[in-house]
């Protein structure tokens, strides 16, 4: 490499910070006209939960469990590296964490290297692995609590092909039916893989979506069409959901964040709240669920050093009639381009219908970020 030829371009940190999406922060010209840029964070959170939901990292649409608890951790798995290279209009980009497995606390506290996103971009086509067209990335707010109330968020990361002309979007997803309506599906979000997946998907999903843009800022609008196919509950059913959220600014510099999410999205929603397909609990038939789910999230910026969002979700299921929420706000300082630190305070729900009663546990977060 020529060192004359190189080039270094930070991006400003606030603007990185006030969104989830990836983004590459150092990038070199290389001498063959290709670029290589590197970004991502080094994030830790110091966390407090207390009440009758157990203690969890980050809170998501699963019921973790009811049981007394009053915990502090210590958790850096956030912490993400990315790397894109361009080469005249062929784009790769890859992008991982550190939540792909459990660390022993004892000792070492060993985590492993997740695979967030890779992907392949060449004009208009995407291949790879990326959010879900059927979410609306922008929409995310700025929580520390990893991506705020991802309980009433669309949240899938799966293996695409899309295709985008302007603002629509069109892709074929990864299938998969989540639940088969006689074992109990896992609980952890993460569904199963490999072998253990299900074996009757024959279609992938299809999604299709809108951006409408202007001035005052953007809102995505999308439809979820997919078979439901899994033979040994007897279920093969089409299945159709709508999800429509964005990013409305509000004055010079706040903004409004929202998701409304309704029909049968199952596995789409919540990050393991609830299966595509469940046992009705009066009928004892096997069923596909259906599920309302909104989010909004208001950030003001307070003065170039210091910033708030307040941010609230809700989600409940027409068959099981789970209802969850979560709710958060918190404070964060800019104490230098490039490194913040932060508190949120919260409280995770469950009110599921087979519960005698509500559970409920707050939390209390302290987080420090550094982007690359």
């Amino acid at each position: 490499m020529n060192t004359k030829q190189t080039s270094i371009k930070l991006l400003a940190a606030v603007a990185a910070m006030s969104s989830t999406q990836a983004f590459s922060a150092l990038e070199i010209d290389l001498q063959n006209g290709d670029k290589i840029s590197f970004g991502g964070y080094v994030k830790l959170d110091v966390r407090h939960v207390d009440g009758d939901v157990a203690y969890q990292d980050y809170w998501r649409g699963n019921n973790p469990g009811a049981i007394d608890t009053s915990h502090t951790g210590f958790n850096a798995r956030e912490t993400r590296f990315n790397t894109t290279y361009t080469h005249g209009d062929v784009t790769a980009f890859i992008e991982m964490d550190f939540y792909g497995g459990d660390g022993n606390e004892v000792a070492t506290n060993s985590t492993n290297p997740r695979l967030r996103h890779a992907i392949i971009k060449y004009k208009n086509w995407i291949a790879g692995q990326y959010w879900t067209t059927f979410l609306p990335v922008n929409a995310f707010p700025e929580a520390l609590d990893f991506a705020g109330a991802i309980v009433a968020e669309s949240f899938v990361r799966q293996p695409q092909i899309r295709y985008t002309q302007g603002n629509f979007s069109v892709a074929v997803e990864n299938p998969e039916t989540w639940g088969d309506g006689t074992i109990d599906a896992p609980s952890t979000g993460g569904g199963l893989s490999g072998a253990a997946a299900d074996s009757d998907e024959t279609s992938p999903d299809l999604i299709a979506s809108y951006k409408f843009k202007g001035d005052w800022g953007e809102v995505q609008v999308a439809g979820l069409l997919r078979q439901l196919d899994e033979g040994d509950a007897g279920i093969d059913e089409t299945a159709f959901a709508a999800n429509v959220g964005g990013r409305i600014k509000v004055g010079q510099e706040d903004d409004i964040r929202f998701q409304i999410n309704v029909g049968e999205s199952g596995r789409y929603v919540g990050a393991g709240m609830v299966t595509d397909i469940v046992i009705d609990p009066e009928t004892g038939k096997v069923e596909v669920e259906e599920t309302t789910a909104y989010t909004v999230a208001y950030r003001h910026i307070w003065n170039s050093e210091w910033r708030s969002t307040a941010y609230y979700g809700y989600a409940e299921t027409d068959v099981l009639e789970y209802e969850r929420s979560h709710w958060g706000v918190n404070l964060i300082k800019q104490l230098t381009p490039s490194l913040s630190v932060g508190v949120e305070l919260g409280n995770f729900e469950v009110d599921d219908n087979s519960a005698s009663e509500a559970i409920d546990s707050n939390y209390l977060q302290l987080s420090w970020k550094f982007t690359i």
